[in-house]
This record gives structure tokens, sequence and C-alpha cells, in this order.
């Protein structure tokens, strides 16, 4: 997996996840309303990104363009273990408990929950 994304970056890559490829001026224009952040300083948390390996670019006349190498998907999956694994031992339940006490689990995301459960309980019989 990519290093650790800070929050600026991953606003970043939120973009380039949700449009690729994609140039820095067009990733600076979505985020400006939001951040107001200048090219400069995107394309400085682009260059960041490709360091990391999240990133890739490839040249496009004389801009580059961007593409995710990092999926959504196992970036959650790392971001969501090392989260599991830093404040409840590793241990999924504390974490979704947390999350229900909380009021962060709609009656969709219990309904999702146990479904998965019942899912996991048929694939391990």
């Amino acid at each position: 997996m990519a290093k650790q994304i800070s929050s600026a970056e991953f606003q970043v890559m939120d973009v380039v996840w949700n449009q690729n490829p994609i140039a820095a001026t067009e990733v600076a224009e979505r985020l400006a309303g939001d951040t107001g952040w200048s090219l400069k300083t995107v394309k400085t948390l682009l260059s960041r990104l490709v360091e990391k390996d999240a990133v890739a670019h490839e040249p496009d006349g004389r801009r580059y363009l961007y593409t995710p190498k990092l999926s959504r998907a196992d970036y959650a999956q790392e971001a969501t273990r090392k989260l599991a694994d830093q404040l409840f031992g590793g241990r999924a339940a504390p974490l979704i408990a947390h999350l229900a006490e909380g009021d962060g689990l709609s009656s969709d995301d219990v309904r999702d929950i146990e479904k998965l459960i019942e899912d996991l309980k048929r694939d391990g019989d």
C-alpha cells in the first residue's frame, strides 16, 4: 500500500478517483471552492502522491495527466485496518460498537451489517 496519505492529499485523491485521467488544473478547479488552494498547492500535493506511489502521471503535451494507482477500496481497507489496530486492538466488533454508540449507523447500515454477517456465516460453513 502507499505510504500514509494526509487529509489534504486525500482530498486530491478523491478527485482523481472520481475522474481520471485528470490534469492538475482540473483538480485545482474542482477543489478551489472548498479549499481555496492554488494550482501550485495542488501540483505539490499531486507530486507527493506520485512519490507515495498512490498516483501515476503521464505527459500529455505540456501537462501531466494523473490516474490512481491505489484504488479507493484498497485505501479504505488499509485505513480501516489501521484504525481498528490503533484504537481497538485489531478487533472489528468494538469498532462497529463504537460507531453504533455514536449514532454512526443508520437502520440501512444495520441491515447491511446483518446481511454481511449472514453471508459470512454461510461462507464459513
